[in-house]
């Protein structure tokens, strides 16, 4: 990843240069992340859908039971009854909700583009972000998920971990909406599906292991040089 990121610094203005350096103290600390980790770009959409209010923990329970029902194809899933995909994804919250998401997308893919994913992707990004906020169940959250974990489009994903750790970081307001969050590093950062990719996958784990919404564990957190929530608790 660090090819990326070589010769950027020199051409960079000041917040792309600080956004580069709170990526290189994650990565440093942290190392690559490998995410998705997913074996087929249909279970990284499955998943993107899944992972909606709930641990990743729970989605991969899901995700096993659709694969041992052989679901995880979006024909099969288009074949199979609602209520039997519920009774897989138990697991996650709202599953009843989820399992007719799951099959609403199905039911897309397979009526428009003979169930195929490569049709969809080829799309332009903004196209085939939009078209995946006309479905059912899909937020833009979950939309950018599938754009750069499934297409491999470079379009940055936004949670509740990206706006709690900039907003400490004095970079961000915690309110943002979602779209002025998303383009405000689109804006700073070059546009690399890789660094995307491994961008959002570090602010996850900083949020999941350090930067947590109470009892944060600021003297352990690889951002806390850069951090003036962190410098005002100590």
């Amino acid at each position: 990843m660090k090819g990326v990121l070589h010769g950027r610094m020199d051409m960079a203005g000041p917040i792309t240069a600080k956004l580069l350096h709170i990526y290189r103290l994650m990565e440093d600390a942290l190392g690559d992340r490998g995410w998705w980790p997913a074996k087929t770009r249909e279970e990284v959409v499955i998943g993107a859908i899944l992972v909606q209010n709930v641990s990743w923990k729970n989605t991969v329970i899901a995700i096993e039971r659709l694969r041992e029902r052989g679901w995880l194809t979006f024909p099969e899933l288009y074949r199979a009854p609602v209520e039997e995909i519920a009774a897989c994804v138990r697991s996650t919250r709202f599953y009843v909700s989820k399992a007719k998401k799951l099959h609403a997308f199905a039911a897309h893919v397979c009526t428009r583009y003979g169930g195929r994913l490569d049709p969809m992707f080829d799309q332009p990004l903004e196209a085939l972000r939009e078209e995946l906020l006309g479905l059912y169940g899909i937020g833009p959250e979950t939309a950018d998920d599938i754009v750069l974990y499934a297409a491999g489009k470079p379009t940055f994903v936004v949670d509740a971990y990206t706006r709690r750790i900039f907003a400490r970081l004095g970079l961000l307001r915690e309110d943002m909406p979602y779209e002025a969050v998303r383009r405000w590093f689109m804006d700073h950062l070059p546009a690399d599906t890789r660094l995307f990719n491994q961008y959002h996958a570090l602010i996850d784990a900083v949020g999941h292991h350090f930067c947590t919404a109470r009892k944060p564990r600021c003297s352990a957190c690889p951002l806390r040089s850069v951090c003036g929530y962190a410098a005002n608790l100590s």
